[in-house]
């Protein structure tokens, strides 16, 4: 499949061998799956550029794509195709490997090593590829026969609200946890730094449909940006926005400055807040992560405000420690189930 879309975006097949990645290959703690590489959503802090490209790359030196076809998939700098070439996990091809992949983390669950499974990591699964494609749908149409997990969905789309009935569902057999991706509630942030995202308003109409569906919903407030939405003016609006629609939780994250992020976020920096530029060049100069005494007071501002609104900062995934007792349940359930 290679099929241009009439919004200027262009889908690639991609046939892929593993799907699930283990916690000790990406260092965020869990297991992680994206079915797609590559984001229509194209914003401007976004880590996973540097995924897209690594894909190219080992695509041209596995002789799949000519040198000129990498160039052109990398876009002019390196980096543009991330949010005009997106390569589509193949649907078969993606069940199969995930067939696979889910007894090594089932595994183990067994050994009492239960951290949780996300969808979403990187790339957003429910990108407007995804109403096409369906992939993220047949991922967790697939989930619905695994044994006992606990699961999240990271997503800035309504999209993920087509598929209610079926995480209403998955939410009775496993632990379902939804974060509405979002990092103010003002439409002109969202267009500086997400250039093709849904609108605030949108998102938080999203939330509520999961929240009164029972779900366990709530907001990632992910990057926070300094100068920008770190205020706890603006915060405490999101907060109180995040509250009025149903969730259960807001869960914040500063703003971490990957080397493949720069060449995108600092120039939207300069030409949205050109009097933040130096503010930033300085505080990133020598780290991708904010520095320590600025994370610690924005998590404490943060924690203080929740506290003020009465929403919570953790999410019922991000405090999952399932006791042996459970892991014995599910080695049970696993081991009599045909």
């Amino acid at each position: 499949m290679l099929e241009q879309l009439r919004r200027g975006s262009r889908f690639i097949s991609h046939v892929p061998r593993s799907v699930l990645n283990s916690p000790e290959s990406t260092g965020i703690g869990c297991w992680s799956l994206n079915p797609y590489v590559g984001c229509e959503f194209g914003c401007t802090y976004c880590y996973a550029r540097f995924a897209h490209r690594y894909l190219v790359q080992r695509a041209r030196d596995a002789g799949c794509l000519t040198p000129a076809q990498a160039s052109e998939f990398q876009g002019p700098r390196g980096f543009e195709g991330f949010e005009r070439e997106i390569f589509v996990k193949q649907r078969e091809a993606l069940l199969s490997a995930l067939g696979r992949d889910l007894p090594r983390a089932l595994a183990r669950y067994r050994q009492g090593d239960c951290r949780p499974l996300l969808i979403g990591t990187a790339t957003d699964p429910y990108q407007p590829a995804e109403r096409r494609f369906g992939i993220t749908r047949a991922v967790l149409e697939r989930l619905l026969q695994a044994p006992p997990l606990a699961l999240g969905l990271i997503t800035k789309s309504p999209l993920v609200t087509r598929d209610l009935s079926l995480l209403e569902s998955l939410s009775r057999r496993h632990q379902v946890t939804v974060h509405i991706s979002l990092i103010s509630t003002s439409p002109r942030i969202i267009r500086c730094f997400e250039t093709r995202s849904a609108m605030p308003h949108a998102r938080l109409r999203a939330l509520r449909r999961l929240a009164e569906a029972g779900l366990d919903a709530g907001l990632l407030v992910a990057p926070i940006l300094p100068g920008i939405t770190d205020r706890a003016s603006e915060l405490r609006r999101l907060l109180r926005a995040a509250r009025e629609y149903g969730a259960r939780f807001a869960h914040p994250s500063p703003l971490r400055l990957y080397r493949a992020v720069r060449p995108v976020f600092l120039p939207a920096i300069e030409r949205h807040f050109p009097g933040l530029l130096p503010r930033y060049q300085a505080a990133y100069r020598r780290a991708e992560e904010a520095p320590d005494a600025y994370v610690r007071a924005l998590k404490e501002r943060f924690a203080s405000l929740a506290r003020e609104i009465g929403l919570s900062t953790q999410s019922a995934l991000s405090q999952v420690s399932l006791g042996q007792g459970q892991a014995q349940q599910l080695a049970l359930w696993t081991t009599s189930t045909p």
